[in-house]
Formats: C-alpha cells, structure tokens, sequence
C-alpha cells in the first residue's frame, strides 16, 4: 500500500486525537475551568456539529483549489486553532478554539479519505478508508490516553500545545513527500441525488445511531467506570489504553470486511455485534476482568462501522462516491454530538448507570437501518426537482 496513506491517517490521527482528548481529560477541565462535567464534555459535542457542517462543504473547495492546497492549508489552521486553546484564559475562548479545530479537521478527514481512495485504487478501496480510520481510532490508543498522561504532570493546556506541534510536524512532511493529486474534475457534489435515495440515507443514518449510541457512553467514559464500574483512579489510563488498541484494530477489520463481504451483509453484521457488545457492558460490571474484555470488543466493533458504511456508501453509488463520502464525515459528527449531548444531559442529572442502555436504545435504531439500507434499492425518497 501507499506509504503515503499512511501520512494521511497519520494527519487523521492528530486531528482525531482534538476530538476525543476531551473524554480523558474531561475532569481536568472540568475543575481547570470552574465548570460542570457536562457542560466540559459539550467541547466534543460543539466540535462534532461543527465538523457535521463543515464536511459537505470541504468537497467545495476541493472544485476550486487543488486538493494537496486544502489539505496542507487545513493543517495549517489546525496548528493556529490549538495554540489558541492552549492559551485560552476561559471557557468561551477553548470554544471558539474547539470550532476552529473542528472546521480544520473537517477538511483534513474528508480529503485525507478521498486521496487515500485514490491512491489505493478500487481494489483496495475498502482497505485504504480502513488505513484511514486506523489513525482516527489510533487517537485512542496514543492520544487519549497520552493526553491523560501529559494533562496529570503539565496541566490540560499542555495537551493542545502537544498538538499543535504534531500537527506541525505532519504538516512538514505532507509538504515534502505529497505530490499533486486528487484534481477535482470540476463538477458539483451530487448531494441532491445522494439524499433522495432510501438506502444511502439510511445508511448514512446508521452512521448517525451507531455513533450516537458510541459517544453516549464514551464521551462519559472516565466517570462511569470511575463511579459506575469502581475503577480506580490509577486504573483509568490502562482502561482507555486497552480500549484504544481495540479500537484500532476495529478499524482495520472494518476495513477488510467491506472489502471481504458483500457490502450489505458487512454492514447489517457490524451493526448486530455493536449492539450486543454495547449491552453487555452493563452485565459485566461485578466482574472487572470481563468488564475490560467487554469493553475491548465494544471499542473494535464501534470504530469498524465508519469504513463498513463508506465501502457501502461507494459500492451503492459510485459515481457519487465522494459527495457520499462527505455526508458521511457529517453524519459520523451528528452521531457524535447526539451521543454527547445525549449523556451529558443523563450526567448532569445523575442518571449516569443509564448511558449504556441509552446508548443501547439508540443502537436499536442502527441495527433497524441497516436493514433498510441493504434491503432497499436506490429510489427516490421523494420527488426532488
């Protein structure tokens, strides 16, 4: 494969890691900031609308500029914004931080996914987007747990300089070692068409349940297996470590089963698996060991939906590939600011051994979807002119 897929889910990586750090060092900013909790963990869900936004936009520029221009010009503004939000003196200034590094990661996720596709070529379509997720789903594994690690010895603010100085770095090499590609042709995304289609948008609805129902609980993680699972404190950084590793390889099976399975039968599979991991969880609390396996297979099985839809996505529609591509980044961040303002309400009112089964209630829905989206042939939803 393309060494330089792997610059590109290296770029993913640290802008994943902006996202998600937030869930490991949620306590820290919580009382840094004089702050709720829940008011804390609105920070993932203001970034996820954010990208939810700014996504289907990205693939406008790209008709304008050259796409290696958007995404070096991305990583740019990603090292500007964090900066900012390792120097911000309050609350409102981390936010206006957290959109900026939203809107930036945006841009970097959605051409970082179009490029590798590109790169690979339709043999190993399904394995590039999984390269790609790897380095999202690897911001668990390094970047939350690290930033737990660098947040409890130099302070939270110290994580989002950490930050900018990877995303620098990437930055750097992206300038050196990307060569001009992924020319747009020129012509508008097909969003129209994309979304009066029953099956794309339920799938791209699955996106949005599956993920909701992940960050309901996940976004809340720290005090829930603080005060709900009675881990403690010194356990903390090895749970989300062990999380993150499965996360990772969730990727790379979500990956190879879009290119293993038939599209349909991998999504409606992965669906299935997730809701069952996300029950159990409950079930094992008296048990820690199990309840670490549990939540092991809950993480593989949460980060192999994002390909597992995509390759489905693409297979469904290829010619409109990279307007489904775009919704889809969008719709992975409505999930997540669902799931995050979902929990963050349950917290705040002290509902916090519900989130699993909130979670669950959502992933219902998913599993409903996917149906719908594999048994469904492309037709309109509605009249559309």
């Amino acid at each position: 494969m393309n060494f330089r897929i792997f610059l590109l889910a290296l770029a993913t990586f640290v802008t994943g890691t902006a996202e998600n750090i937030i869930v490991g060092i949620l306590p820290d900013i919580s009382s840094g900031l004089g702050i709720s909790r829940g008011l804390a963990g609105q920070l993932t869900s203001a970034f996820s609308v954010t990208f939810a936004v700014a996504a289907p936009a990205v693939l406008l520029l790209t008709n304008r500029f050259e796409r290696r221009l958007v995404f070096l010009g991305a990583m740019g503004v990603f090292v500007a914004a964090s900066l900012l939000a390792a120097s911000s003196p309050g609350y409102a200034f981390l936010f206006a931080a957290r959109i900026g590094m939203a809107l930036a990661s945006a841009a970097v996720c959605v051409v970082a996914t179009m490029m590798a596709t590109e790169l690979a070529g339709p043999e190993m379509r399904g394995r590039a987007i999984g390269v790609i997720f790897m380095g999202i789903s690897g911001s668990l594994v390094l970047g939350v747990p690290a930033g737990m690690f660098v947040s409890g010895h130099l302070g939270w603010r110290s994580v989002f300089l950490l930050l900018a100085l990877l995303a620098a770095l990437v930055l750097v090499l992206s300038w050196v070692v990307m060569s001009r590609t992924g020319i747009s042709a020129g012509k508008a995304p097909g969003y129209r068409k994309h979304l009066s289609s029953w099956n794309l948008v339920a799938a791209q609805l699955v996106s949005v349940t599956m993920i909701g129902g992940h960050f309901t609980l996940f976004a809340y993680l720290a005090p829930y297996l603080l005060d709900i699972a009675g881990f403690a404190q010194g356990e903390l950084f090895l749970a989300f470590l062990a999380f993150g590793i499965s996360g990772v390889t969730g990727g790379h099976l979500g990956g190879r089963l879009a290119d293993l399975f038939s599209p349909g039968k991998a999504l409606v599979i992965t669906t299935v698996a997730y809701l069952a991991a996300l029950a159990a969880i409950p079930a094992a609390l008296e048990q820690p060991v199990i309840q670490v396996v549990v939540l092991m297979v809950w993480g593989c099985i949460s980060w192999m939906i994002s390909p597992v839809v995509q390759g489905f996505l693409i297979a469904e529609d290829p010619e409109g590939s990279e307007a489904g591509i775009g919704l889809n980044f969008s719709a992975m961040h409505i999930g997540v600011g669902l799931g995050t303002a979902l929990g963050g309400v349950a917290v705040d009112w002290d509902l916090l051994e519900t989130l699993p089964w909130l979670g669950a209630g959502l992933a219902v829905l998913a599993v409903g979807l996917s149906v719908v989206a594999t048994r469904s042939r492309i037709r309109p939803v509605c009249s559309m002119p």
